[in-house]
């Protein structure tokens, strides 16, 4: 590709970065945390693009007038030059053209599907297939007194499997997270959670107890109502704990703005 076309290509790349990061795309590849650099990263190819056309054509106006005012005795030299360029361009004498070749624009394609297609988050496959991330948090923040209270599947998980409940008591905690089947039928509350990017996506499990509906839809997304339950059982992948929710309501919630759970690692 010459320069122009790559000028193109950086275009738009930069301009499918920043379709991403002004619209709620990019949270289907990174964390909310990253939109900034994103946005920054669009706008630098974009503008190193458009520096690269401005580049380019200067050089080619500057090389025009340089052969202006050449002296006759050159005039012969460049035509022959032309002459030759050009017969190189139409072929080698053999029959041969010396062409770019066009299959380097298929590397725009991604760029398109970038722009029209959304990639589906991680769901219940990947949980099962992976061992659940739970790590034991470094404290417990106080919670407010309200009732339910609103938790993310990594703060119910870890202060029950790590903290034994204990923070928790008998209060009613309310929880959103999509739903995988396990192997033998255990349902569990899933939330898949970031470190920096949906390449590195783990899950954190919560078993389910209690009240629960008789038809689960894998991938389903369910908000639920429930106690702190002292079950627990080991993650079948890695062998982790995953503690259990004592269900008492249970109904199902579109699937969130933000798919992703980042409170693991803030």
């Amino acid at each position: 590709m010459n320069r122009q076309a790559q000028a193109a290509v950086m275009f738009l790349v930069g301009a499918a970065v920043l379709h991403a990061g002004l619209t709620d795309l990019y949270l289907r590849y990174v964390k909310a945390g990253l939109r900034p650099l994103l946005l920054a990263a669009g706008v630098v190819l974009i503008l190193a693009a458009l520096a690269t056309v401005w580049y380019d054509r200067r050089s080619a106006r500057g090389t025009d007038g340089h052969e202006h005012g050449r002296g006759a005795g050159r005039q012969a030299e460049t035509a022959e030059m032309a002459e030759m360029a050009e017969k190189a361009e139409k072929g080698d004498g053999h029959g041969h053209a010396h062409r770019e070749p066009r299959v380097s624009w298929l590397m725009v394609l991604p760029l398109f599907a970038l722009i029209l297609v959304a990639p589906p988050a991680l769901g219940s496959y990947s949980a099962l297939h992976t061992g659940t991330a739970l790590q034991a948090p470094l404290a417990y923040p106080r919670l407010p007194a309200t009732d339910p209270l609103p938790l993310s599947v990594v703060d119910y998980a870890g202060r029950a499997a790590y903290g034994h409940g204990r923070t928790l008591g008998h209060r009613r905690v309310e929880v959103t997270g999509f739903v995988a089947l396990g192997h033998d039928g255990t349902p569990y509350l899933v939330r898949m959670a970031l470190n920096c990017c949906a390449a590195d996506a783990q899950p954190v499990k919560i078993g389910l107890t209690g009240h629960i509906p008789p038809v689960l839809q894998p991938d389903a997304w369910l908000r639920v109502t429930g106690t702190y339950s002292g079950k627990r059982t080991k993650d079948p992948v890695n062998g982790v704990v995953i503690p259990f929710l004592d269900v008492t309501e249970a109904r199902p919630v579109p699937v969130p703005h933000d798919p992703y759970d980042e409170s693991w690692n803030n």
